[in-house]
């Protein structure tokens, strides 16, 4: 609807965006025009080129979305003029001169850290025997057998890039915590949000969550989209 931003979605590492399918179908049946990013997952400046393509072909404003990496991709791609507000899924949110790498660093240390196989070829994948519990803790067993399976290759230098200008500090934001989650840990989650300055809202799930629970993501990215509609 003309009166109504459009939707970005961008996906994270170790999977594609046709997770986001769930989601996708919630908000194109409220009337929303939605497009799904596909990063190559090799660079964080191939993958916030890719999000920009998507971002510059939509006729109105821009909600952009992220998940997990993704997150870095829409604090890279979200400086973008056609974009109004940023919405981060269980997501990183680096500052300028900052990568996930770094973020992942100040992890805190007492809590284990997610099962990433060392790479292999320049690429990093999750162990498959763990990716359930790690990934998609909520989510059915085939289902998450499945994204295991599935599994994109995620270039080492996709996280290791540092962010040359960071959207949040010009644009609103909003984040969705997952409490459960074991690959961003949550107390993370809250420092990041925090310190964007994000609308936050919380749920009781998996780093999955864009899956396992698509209604409170679409409600929140619908919030964002009422907030700075045309």
């Amino acid at each position: 609807m003309a009166d109504r931003p459009a939707i970005v979605l961008v996906h994270g590492g170790f999977v594609d965006g046709s997770g986001w399918r769930p989601v996708y179908d919630l908000l194109t049946r409220d009337g929303y025009r939605v497009c799904v990013v596909q990063n190559p997952t090799l660079s964080l400046q191939g993958d916030a080129a890719a999000a920009r393509l998507i971002i510059d072909a939509q006729d109105s404003p821009v909600v952009l979305v992220g998940h997990s990496y993704g997150g870095a991709v829409i604090t890279e791609a979200g400086t973008s003029p056609n974009v109004t507000a940023l919405v981060y899924i269980a997501a990183f949110v680096p500052d300028t001169g900052e990568s996930v790498n770094t973020l992942i660093s100040g992890f805190p240390t007492e809590l284990p850290g997610p099962p990433i196989l060392p790479p292999k070829d320049g690429f990093l994948f999750l162990d498959r025997d763990k990716f359930p519990a790690s990934f998609a803790g909520d989510l059915p067993a085939d289902q998450a057998a499945f994204m295991a399976d599935s599994q994109v290759p995620w270039g080492v230098d996709a996280l290791g890039q540092q962010v040359t200008e960071a959207a949040w500090r010009t644009k609103p934001s909003w984040y969705m915590f997952t409490t459960e989650d074991k690959m961003i840990p949550p107390p993370a989650q809250r420092t990041m949000a925090g310190r964007a300055g994000s609308t936050t809202v919380e749920a009781v799930g998996s780093h999955s969550v864009f899956a396992s629970q698509p209604a409170p993501v679409a409600d929140l990215i619908k919030r964002a989209a009422v907030v700075v509609a045309p």
